[in-house]
């Protein structure tokens, strides 16, 4: 069931384990300088095909931190900037390529939360251009079963429109709800999680909704993902989705 309320103030003790800022960013550093992501692993959409390049946190760290052409620090405005291209590699149960980033622990192992407790991400960002479709982020199943498919996707369309999918069950079908309206290379915000075992929580830019979690989902744990995986294919390499991202926080609690 689909409750839409104001954002209330959460008053829980969290333990913030991922950070970026949403302003002052430093436009001549890479973006480990500027965000924390010590909590991250970056997948870009090139390597060998069903097998994406990773660039390990410790790599993506520091102001010398990696990047490149599709993982980048925007000189304009310091903005963590990921691109991916209609064209390029992709992981072997996708046919879309992706410049995103896969939430890590601090000891280098892979995040891997139960349901139950509060965990959010939060962002601010800006789609300076995508195709048709992309997704910016995600909660993805872990482990628990055999399922590859994520709890939910937050999409935003060449039209401005912003949708939430959320899975039906870990065997697939997507349910989409429309969240929002952003014009193309507008700045906004999202928080997406998890409360008590069983519902979803999104907000955008202060507005909340909430959607019940099926039970099939319970054996799972889940991860979040964030950045540019664009929901379009072509021989193209210069179509595509660029998203530029000004804060990223991730919380568990």
């Amino acid at each position: 069931m689909r409750v839409r309320t104001l954002l209330a103030s959460l008053a829980v003790a969290t333990v913030v384990i991922g950070s970026g800022p949403a302003f002052a960013a430093d436009p001549k550093v890479a973006p480990g300088g500027n965000f924390d992501l010590s909590v991250w692993q970056l997948q870009e959409p090139v390597g060998s095909p069903g097998s994406p390049t990773t660039i390990s946190s410790s790599r993506l760290q520091g102001a010398n931190g990696y990047q490149d052409s599709y993982f980048y620090t925007d000189t304009r405005d310091g903005a963590m900037t990921f691109w991916a291209p209609e064209k390029g590699v992709t992981t072997p149960n996708s046919n879309y390529a992706r410049s995103e980033l896969r939430e890590m622990n601090r000891s280098g192992s892979a995040a891997d939360w139960s349901l139950s407790g509060t965990h959010r991400m939060n962002a601010t960002l800006r789609v300076v251009s995508v195709t048709s479709n992309v997704c910016v982020g995600q909660i993805h199943l872990g482990s628990g079963g055999s399922s590859t498919k994520p709890l939910l996707e937050l999409y935003y369309r060449s039209s401005g429109e912003i949708v939430l999918g959320t899975e039906n069950s870990p065997s697939g079908g997507q349910t989409l709800h429309t969240v929002g309206h952003v014009s193309v290379g507008k700045t906004w915000t999202y928080t997406i999680g998890v409360s008590g075992g069983h519902t979803i929580d999104l907000t955008v830019n202060g507005s909340t909704t909430h959607y019940a979690i099926p039970s099939s989902f319970d054996p799972y744990k889940q991860y979040f993902k964030a950045g540019s995986y664009n929901q379009s294919s072509s021989d193209s390499t210069t179509k595509g989705a660029r998203v530029a991202f000004y804060g990223l926080t991730v919380s568990h609690s």
